[in-house]
């Protein structure tokens, strides 16, 4: 399989962004880092720069759906073309609908799926002139089947971004263009911070396994494979009255 040597990573300031940005600039990958906190950026670039082999860096909030076709091109001329794109920016606010915090869900919502869909035109853009590219949407586990009461606008926003996955590789199956949906299910960062569950892994563990998937380019992964395969099938093929005790 030929190396994808040119990546861009959103939401790489932080959390599996960040951690995915230290991973391939220690293979000596090119980089094009984007997310909105620009200071973070900038040190994260500085600390990769003497292993990888170049590092681009852009301020982003993928909700400005109109700066990211902009910022995507800047990165691709900065790089010289791009190999692959990591649409991995993301949002984990939520409360139960109807409590008067719509703002979160909405917010939520714009960011994971709406800044998703942004990305995913920027980069197939990028991808269609090239006639080659590798896109990977990172979704959730929590995308696999409705969740309840604070998770509910989370779990529908990563439903709604697998089922853009599964039509793009459909359309793009015969062709040099490949698309991968990856959900991780519970990995140590700022988005799960206080959630307790005895399947949370450490954040290099998860990491090492999202970097795998990715790499893998298969269509379909959930990450880290074990246990969140079957918890995956189980979720998505169960009755309702027996997968609710499961979420």
């Amino acid at each position: 399989m030929t190396t994808r040597q040119r990546i861009l990573i959103t939401g790489a300031s932080s959390g599996l962004g960040e951690g995915m940005a230290r991973r391939f600039a220690a293979q000596g990958r090119s980089l094009a880092l984007a997310a909105r906190r620009r200071d973070k950026l900038e040190a994260l670039a500085d600390e990769l720069r003497p292993s990888a082999e170049h590092v681009e860096v852009e301020t982003l909030d993928v909700t400005d759906v109109e700066a990211v076709p902009e910022v995507f091109g800047r990165l691709a001329a900065g790089l010289g073309g791009l190999d692959r794109v990591i649409v991995n920016a993301g949002l984990g606010k939520g409360a139960p609908l109807g409590t008067g915090k719509a703002a979160a869900n909405i917010e939520t919502v714009q960011t994971n799926l709406v800044g998703a869909l942004a990305q995913a035109e920027a980069a197939l853009e990028i991808f269609r002139a090239q006639n080659a590219g590798h896109l990977v949407l990172v979704s959730s586990i929590s995308g696999v089947r409705g969740m309840p009461k604070a998770q509910a606008a989370y779990s529908a926003s990563k439903a709604g971004l697998t089922a853009l996955g599964q039509g793009l590789q459909a359309e793009f199956a015969s062709s040099p263009i490949t698309v991968s949906v990856v959900a991780p299910g519970y990995i140590e960062t700022d988005i799960n911070r206080g959630v307790k569950t005895s399947l949370m892994v450490e954040t290099d563990k998860g990491v090492d396994a999202l970097v795998k998937a990715i790499e893998a380019e298969k269509g379909w992964a959930p990450v880290p494979a074990w246990p969140w395969t079957p918890i995956a099938a189980a979720l998505k093929f169960l009755p309702a009255s027996v997968s609710r005790r499961l979420v």
